[in-house]
């Protein structure tokens, strides 16, 4: 065994330039396989932190225009959600759990002091934080005697409290905000929900009062249940708009009446998307580390032939065939091996330093914020089987060089030059 490993040794020595750029070519591929996943997966961690911020079996419903004609009625009818459709989405208890009605005033200006920002206020229900995922920082959220009694009480974003607040000490819970010559108590800080927009929170009653918005909402918002793949989601929406239809007369086909927003659906096509980011990572890295099995196969058979003569005078003192292939074998392993192990090595390493300098990217524009990148690591399992699985290739690639070898006729070996 040491006078095999001695050959081996001597032959990458006699062969150090071109033994090295094959193994550039191996850790290169293990290298960039583990990086590529790596930076894929910070994609894919960030993806799902944004969506676990929401209730994804949530779906949310706003009014819209007809655009075909109802027997008998135009087009370009205003659709209008009122009790009665709140009272229908409720009684839908099979797939129905919680509904709301939420309202709406845009371009508000709150201030404070000399600190003023404009904001959308919505006029929700307490279940709104389980239907939005919605976390509280401090304080709590719209509670019932809040409704029943229409008090002046709001819950802002923490951005909107820095936008109002700056970076004042004190405790912000319990003060007043003023907007349009009323005043109303800061309540509750909430975090991020994924919003692109954060609103301010008021009691549905309160906001509904004071902006005279009578029976007519802004949209209905409630949780899904038993609904489990796109195609059930896709049928309940039809079934949903179907009954809708029948209480303000427009076409079931007439998409533009009424929107539904089905986060769940969203949520599986975004895992779609995700699936097939991950499949085109691997399959980059799967040819990349080819190139470098290439590369070892190729440099086994400039080998064997190199030492044609060679092993056909071992073979003439009576070598047998299956040193002569353990001897390529074993070279082509070892190639691979080691400079797999390295590029592993530096592979874990990237992704490391990438997670230690980016590895919480969030994009912060003022009123909201979402992650970007988070995470860029790969799991030492998935490396060290990429490792093997390129050894493994590795010997493939050296076995076929050195069954030529091992099959060549001692007398042709003799004469070959």
């Amino acid at each position: 065994m040491i006078d095999l490993w001695q050959e081996i040794y001597g032959t990458i020595k006699r062969n150090k330039l071109r033994t090295f750029l094959t193994g550039f070519a191996v850790a290169w591929g293990i290298f960039m396989l583990i990086v590529l996943l790596g930076a894929g997966n910070g994609l894919m961690n960030a993806f799902t932190q944004n969506a676990n911020r929401q209730a994804l079996n949530s779906m949310q419903v706003w009014p819209g225009t007809t655009r075909l004609p109802y027997k008998g009625l135009k087009e370009g009818r205003n659709i209008k959600l009122t009790e009665k459709e709140l009272d229908a989405t409720q009684q839908i208890t099979s797939h129905v759990t919680d509904a709301e009605a939420v309202i709406e005033q845009s371009g508000v200006n709150l201030s404070y002091e000399a600190e003023h920002v404009s904001i959308t206020l919505k006029g929700v229900s307490p279940i709104h934080p389980q239907l939005e995922g919605i976390k509280m920082k401090e304080g709590r959220f719209i509670n019932q005697p809040d409704m029943d009694e229409r008090r002046k009480v709001i819950v802002l974003h923490e951005k909107t409290i820095e936008m109002l607040f700056g970076d004042k000490p004190e405790q912000v819970i319990g003060k007043y905000i003023n907007t349009s010559g009323l005043s109303y108590r800061i309540v509750g800080i909430y975090t991020d929900q994924g919003s692109f927009t954060p609103s301010a929170f008021l009691p549905f009653t309160t906001l509904q009062l004071i902006y005279n918005k009578k029976d007519e909402f802004g949209s209905i918002l409630f949780l899904t249940r038993n609904l489990t793949t796109e195609e059930q989601n896709d049928a309940f929406e039809q079934d949903y708009r179907r009954q809708i239809s029948g209480l303000q007369q427009f076409d079931p086909e007439d998409s533009g009446a009424l929107w539904i927003w089905n986060r769940f659906t969203q949520y599986l096509q975004q895992q779609t998307a995700s699936n097939v980011l991950r499949i085109a990572i691997w399959v980059i890295g799967i040819f990349t580390l080819l190139s470098g099995v290439v590369g070892v196969s190729n440099i086994m058979l400039i080998t064997v032939k190199e030492r044609t003569h060679e092993f056909g005078i071992r073979k003439a003192l009576g070598a047998k065939p299956r040193s002569i292939l353990w001897l390529i074998i074993v070279e082509s392993v070892t190639i691979t091996t080691v400079f797999g192990y390295i590029g592993m090595l530096a592979g874990i390493g990237a992704t490391e330093y990438m997670n230690y300098v980016a590895g919480k990217q969030v994009m912060d524009a003022g009123i909201f914020s979402v992650t970007v990148f988070e995470n860029p690591t790969v799991d030492l399992r998935i490396a060290i089987q990429a490792t093997l699985t390129l050894i493994i290739a590795g010997t493939l690639a050296g076995f076929f060089p050195a069954r030529k070898a091992a099959m060549v006729r001692p007398i042709e070996a003799l004469r070959a030059e």
